[in-house]
C-alpha cells in the first residue's frame, strides 16, 4: 500500500513500493485521497463548480506515467477517495503488509507539522509503516515503524 499526493516524497514513496513489491513478489495499490481545502482562505480561491475528484485522479495518473516504468510487472490498483488522506491510508492499510507514504506533502502546513499525514500513520496503521523523504532533501532517509518502534515508544 502507497500514499501518493503528487509531491516529490511521495514520489520517491512509490519509487520504493515499487522496487519492494518486485523483489518481494508483491502487488500494490496507489491511494490518492482528497478533501476540502483546510484553509479558509483558499476557500474563496476555488471555483464551485471544480471536480476534485477528477483533478486527483488526473495527478495520480500523470504520477504513475512518471515513475512506473513502462516495463513494470509488478501489479498495481489504483484507488482514489474521498476522505482524509490520514484517514483514507489508515483504512485502507488494514490488510496490508506495509504501508508506504512520503515523508512531506504539498502544503506549507504540512511542512510546519513535520508531514502530519506519515506521523499521523505511523501512530495508527494497522501494519509497519515505512516513510520515504525526497531525495532532494539534504537529510533524506528512509525510515521503517512497526510494533513498538515509532515515535513516543519505549523499548521493553
Amino acid at each position: 500500500m502507497v500514499g501518493v499526493d503528487g509531491s516529490a516524497a511521495s514520489k520517491a514513496a512509490l519509487s520504493w513500493a515499487l522496487r519492494q513489491a518486485e523483489l518481494s513478489g508483491s502487488s500494490i495499490e496507489v491511494v490518492a485521497a482528497w478533501g476540502l481545502p483546510v484553509y479558509v482562505g483558499d476557500a474563496d480561491l476555488w471555483p464551485l463548480d471544480v471536480d476534485l475528484e477528477s483533478l486527483v485522479t488526473r495527478q495520480l495518473e500523470l504520477v504513475l506515467e512518471e515513475v512506473v516504468p513502462a516495463d513494470s510487472t509488478v501489479p498495481l490498483r489504483a484507488l482514489v477517495c474521498q476522505a482524509p488522506p490520514a484517514v483514507a491510508l489508515i483504512e485502507a492499510a488494514e490488510g496490508a503488509e506495509l504501508l508506504v507514504v512520503g515523508g512531506r506533502g504539498h502544503s506549507e502546513l504540512a511542512e510546519m507539522l513535520l508531514g502530519s499525514v506519515s506521523l499521523h500513520c505511523v501512530a495508527r496503521a494497522p501494519c509497519p509503516v515505512v516513510v520515504v523523504h525526497s531525495a532532494d532533501r539534504p537529510d533524506a532517509e528512509t525510515r521503517t515503524f512497526g510494533p513498538r518502534t515509532g515515535p513516543g515508544s519505549r523499548p521493553r
